[in-house]
């Protein structure tokens, strides 16, 4: 499905901005202070909360700001994003949390990077999405989008379940295995990177699926175009779950199906660099792993 028209923000007449943090980190709450303070002294109306699902999208829908602001770590990102991309609602991200690997402005540049912003001197990168729809004997349990990935896996038993994955209707392979993920090229650098995923940059338009410790079954991930619809079956006397961008899963039985599609909206996010700066955080984030550390 292609992408739904976004506008330019270059010409976009910037008035509001809503500036949300992460409620559990305290350095996002201050830099967010500081952040809605310097917007204002530069003629900006503002908005600084930190972020809940049901009180993030009230606020969306009230005060319709033309840039978000999220500070936090990536997990906060994501959250945010699923709002954001059906408003064509672009995000600047300023990273104050562990991780990162979605942000390119950190805490102590944010300054300078706001000053570009006002005089235009900035791209927009769109990221594809994911359409997801888990059906029980054909009748829709839910709908979501996810930026990042699918998951569809065992549930406590540490026993693995048998996968079925249908590309528009074709059967590509059976697995069996702890999961099954389908992730975009977002979501490729990660949990889809875990088990032996090709990394893609985050520009492509590509479905990918990894299996997860797979027994006796095809263990190499495939690349699918963006066009096709990606069905996927548990068979299971024991459980599975449906897990959407790491967020709390949702419990999933046997004959269940998952619908995964990609998305007609995009998440676009606020950036300096050019193309090129994917590879550069690669390298520095497989260099350095922030979780040891281990900082050059």
């Amino acid at each position: 499905m292609p992408p739904s028209k976004v506008p330019d923000f270059h010409k976009l007449n910037l008035r509001r901005v809503m500036v949300v943090y992460h409620p559990a980190l305290n350095d996002a709450r201050l830099e967010g202070e500081k952040i809605s303070a310097y917007l204002e002294s530069h003629g900006l109306s503002t908005a600084c909360a930190p972020f809940s699902d049901h009180d993030f999208q009230v606020s969306v829908n009230t005060q319709k700001p033309d840039l978000m602001i999220t500070l936090g770590g990536d997990g906060t990102l994501l959250r945010v994003g699923r709002f954001c991309a059906p408003r064509n609602l672009p995000i600047l991200g300023v990273n104050v949390g562990r991780m990162g690997f979605l942000y390119e402005v950190h805490r102590n540049e944010w300054k300078e990077k706001l000053d570009a912003l006002l005089t235009g001197d900035y791209r927009i990168e769109h990221r594809m999405m994911l359409d997801v729809e888990l059906l029980n004997n054909d009748q829709s349990q839910g709908k979501w989008s996810v930026l990042n990935d699918v998951f569809v896996g065992r549930g406590e038993l540490v026993r693995p379940i048998q996968i079925t994955a249908h590309v528009d209707d074709y059967l590509l392979t059976s697995y069996m295995a702890d999961g099954l993920i389908a992730a975009t090229a977002t979501g490729s650098t990660a949990y889809a990177l875990a088990p032996g995923g090709p990394i893609l940059p985050p520009d492509l338009r590509n479905i990918l699926i990894i299996p997860v410790a797979p027994h006796l079954s095809i263990d190499r991930g495939i690349v699918l175009g963006e066009g096709v619809s990606v069905s996927i079956s548990v068979t299971t006397t024991h459980g599975a779950v449906l897990s959407l961008d790491g967020q709390p899963s949702i419990i999933i039985s046997d004959g269940d199906r998952v619908m995964v599609t990609a998305s007609k909206h995009v998440l676009s996010l606020i950036r300096y660099e050019g193309p090129g700066y994917f590879y550069h955080i690669l390298s520095k984030y497989m260099e350095n792993n922030p979780i040891t550390g281990n900082h050059r």
